[in-house]
Formats: structure tokens, sequence, C-alpha cells
């Protein structure tokens, strides 16, 4: 079996290692306080389930999908494509199924199998493909790859992304709305969390509040807290904070509703903030209008991410990805993964597209000091980008 190369397109590019280190710290943080504490202060208390008239993705549109990508299958040669449990495999059939693979050959029926190479290679040869190229997901283990080529020779193996990623970067109405509700939820647990703010509390004591809101809400989530000048770090820090008039308070991360994902991070101040916070926080704020503005259909990725970096190099930070300033990407996509195709990032020439979702998040980051992060998620439409959540208005009014 030979290998085509077709993985680092930057269109593509999920780069999952950032959020699995953040849900991580996250959800450890909020473990452990959750042991600890007994009482739920009076703001989560008084939260209530937020997911009546959720409606799941229906059976016929993901028979669509499934179309979608037997059309893109065709425009890429493949014979068929290979998918381990993961978010690609529930995205076309609804089903988690840890152990299992999914073929979905070209034309013909879809069929099920032991996630390991050498039944793959049975199946694939009932389903009348034993030549001919087969797009692997991006979440195939190499053994299941390994072992495929060693009992399929005759197959070539590519990466089958440009048709995962070409159904999934895409989002449908329902997909919207689903991607909606959860946003709606996780500035709801803000809220809420950020009204228990108190001296001397530690970060882990927010990240168990945010998590507790979350469970009144009636959904699973958690978000990172991080205070002072821990907040210049992107993914946190497991250093020992507590809560200090003055203090910087970042919180970051999102829920889960039908599988979709949401991404929000508020940057406010415990107390009153100083000249330097403010004139940060806003400088932070222009950038993150400069990426709204520019994310229009038609627009290269990279063309929203420049738009950002310009408004924070001109503040005096910088330049490039140089700190003081603008440490990564502008944005992430953003659906079934809390990071998914494609990114809002200098070289991805990828065109915006309606019905594309991303995260809207530059960050200025300031070591020893404090860092600033504003974070809404953003849906393209035919007239441009629109919000998911209402943006900060100022730093000591993070919802309004």
């Amino acid at each position: 079996m030979s290998i085509r190369a077709q993985l680092g397109q930057p269109a593509f590019q999920s780069n999952l290692v950032g959020m699995n280190r953040r849900v991580f710290l996250a959800s450890a943080i909020a473990g452990v306080a959750t042991a600890q504490q007994n009482d739920v202060p009076e703001p989560i208390r008084k939260l209530k389930p937020m997911l009546e008239g959720v409606e799941p993705i229906s059976g016929g549109e993901r028979a669509a999908r499934v179309e979608k990508a037997r059309r893109l299958m065709r425009g890429n040669q493949m014979s068929a494509i290979y998918l381990e449990s993961g978010t690609s495999m529930y995205y076309f059939t609804g089903r988690r199924e840890p152990g299992q693979a999914w073929i979905l050959p070209v034309k013909g029926e879809a069929a099920w199998t032991t996630a390991d190479g050498t039944a793959a290679a049975r199946a694939l040869r009932d389903l009348g493909i034993a030549a001919g190229v087969v797009g692997l997901e991006e979440q195939v283990r190499f053994a299941a790859f390994d072992a495929l080529r060693r009992e399929a020779p005759a197959l070539e193996a590519v990466s089958a992304t440009p048709v995962t990623a070409g159904c999934r970067m895409i989002k449908s109405p329902a997909e919207i709305a689903l991607l909606q509700r959860a946003n709606d939820i996780t500035i709801e647990a803000y809220k809420a969390a950020l009204a228990t703010l108190r001296e001397g509390m530690t970060q882990r004591d927010l990240s168990a509040n945010i998590s507790a809101a979350f469970r009144a809400l009636g959904t699973g989530g958690g978000a990172m807290a991080i205070f002072g000048k821990y907040t210049a770090f992107p993914h946190g820090s497991v250093q020992p904070q507590q809560l200090r008039e003055g203090d910087m308070v970042l919180i970051d991360d999102g829920c889960s509703v039908e599988g979709y994902q949401s991404d929000i991070t508020r940057t406010t101040v415990f107390g009153k903030p100083t000249k330097r916070q403010r004139e940060v926080w806003d400088v932070e704020r222009r950038a993150q209008d400069a990426a709204l503005a520019a994310a229009k259909p038609g627009a290269a990725c990279e063309s929203v991410d420049a738009a950002a970096r310009k408004v924070i190099t001109d503040a005096g930070f910088g330049p490039g990805y140089k700190t003081p300033g603008l440490p990564h990407r502008t944005g992430h996509g953003i659906g079934l993964d809390g990071h998914e195709w494609t990114n809002f990032v200098k070289g991805n020439t990828t065109r915006i597209a309606p019905g594309m979702c991303f995260s809207d998040e530059p960050t200025i980051a300031i070591y020893g000091e404090f860092g600033v992060r504003l974070e809404d998620c953003l849906y393209i439409t035919e007239s441009g980008a629109r919000m998911f959540t209402k943006q900060s208005p100022a730093i000591d009014q993070p919802f309004g």
C-alpha cells in the first residue's frame, strides 16, 4: 500500500493539542474543588435548566451528509473512507462506538467493523474494494493503518480530511442552532460564577463554581480560571492562586449541547481596574472587533488574523507572534470539536464561506504582568460574520 501525503494542509489544520491541555487542566481543577466544596453559592442555586426545545440532528440531515461525503469522495478519487470512533463518526452516523469502525464506500451500503486494520481489509473486500484509494480519517490509529497496508497492499491510503472537513466545516441551520444554545448556556454559567468572586478564593474554587453552574443549567461543562499575572499564560497555570483586589480574572472554555461545543473567554478585574489594565483591555477589544469585521465571505482566513494583529501591533505590542503581544492564532474552527477546521492564522489561504464557524479570540500576553483574552464565537452568513454572543463592552462589564 502506498501513502499519498495530504496531511498538514493549512485549510484543514485541526490542532487539538492546546484544547486538550486546557480541557484537562480545567477538568482537573474543577474535580478537586468539587470534592472540597459543600455549599453551592446562591447565584448558582438560582439557575434553571436551559435545554428545553433543543432539536437533535435529524436522520434526514445525516443522510444528506453522507451524500455530500460521497460527492467529495468522487471529487478526490476515493473508493471509500474509513473512520474510527470520534466526532466524524458521530457526525455521519449519530453513534459513538468505541472499538468500532465505519466504512463508507463511494456507492453501496456503509459497513461497520472492528477498529482494526485486518478487519477493515476484509470489510473493504466484502464491499468489492480490493484496490483503489481509501481515505483514513485523521483520528485513525497508526496500528490500524499499518495492518491495513499489510493486508491490502493494492490499496492506496490518503487523508480523508478533504471529505470529513469538507462536510463539517460548513454548518447547517440545525448545527448553528445547537451551537447557539451551547453559547447561551455558557454565558449564563459565566454570569453566575463571576458573581461568586470573593477575596481569597482560589482558581480551583472558581472553576468548581463554573462546573456547578453548567450542571444547574442542564449540561456538562467547565472552564479554566486564572488570576493576576497568570492570565498572561494562554492555557493557564497549575500554580496555586488566591484572588486579590485588583487582580485580572480570566475564564475560558464552555459546554456541549448534542455534541456541539461552545468556547468563550471573559477577562475582567476583581475590583477597580487600573489605567494600564483598562488600556490593554481596550486594545484587545478593538482587535476582536477588527477580526469580526474582516471575517467576510470570500476573504482568506489569514486576513482575519492580520486585521486583529495589526491593531495589537499598532498599539506597541509584538510585532508578529512576539510577546508582549498576540502569541497565537486569532481563531479556530468550532463545531463537534472545540478546535476543528479551519484557523484564522497567517498562511491559511482558505476562503471563508457561509456556514463556517470560528472563535474570535486575539490575545494580549504580557508575561509577569497580566494577559487579556476576549473570545466569542461567530458564524458566517452571506452578508458577513455574526457573533453567537454579545461582546464584553468594558473591562468591568464582562456581559454588558
